[in-house]
């Protein structure tokens, strides 16, 4: 997999600065990066485009939080990896459905690209 969507990251968060500076630590890195304000956007997204990780805030508005889109994510898209963040709850692995992580809040950029190299398969 060396397609540019490879590196698609979708990133999930309705605090509009927090999701600019995740964006923006993403794409300095070199991925390149879809943002939603919450898990309804997130999930038309997931279906307009080739994505290779969702980052996903926990505590969002709507009826959908970011552990349930996260849920919904590795059931209909099993491909995707996710990340789960938050800065109110800790997560561990018996927490999470299969095959995603979780990275507290307040995390670094390094963190970040590091964990999501690590799911793409990138970091060797």
């Amino acid at each position: 997999m060396n397609n540019a969507d490879d590196s698609t990251v979708l990133v999930v968060e309705d605090e509009s600065f927090v999701r600019m500076i995740a964006a923006d630590m993403l794409e300095e890195s070199g991925f390149r990066v879809l943002e939603a304000p919450d898990a309804s956007v997130a999930l038309e997204l997931l279906k307009q485009h080739q994505i290779a990780v969702v980052f996903t805030d926990i505590n969002m508005p709507g009826p959908i939080d970011g552990l349930e889109l996260a849920r919904i994510v590795t059931e209909t898209c099993p491909q995707v990896k996710v990340i789960v963040t938050s800065g109110k709850q800790w997560l561990g692995p018996e927490d999470l459905p299969d095959h995603s992580v979780f990275l507290p809040k307040p995390y670094r950029a390094a963190q970040l690209t590091q964990l999501i190299e690590e799911q793409t398969g990138d970091a060797d």
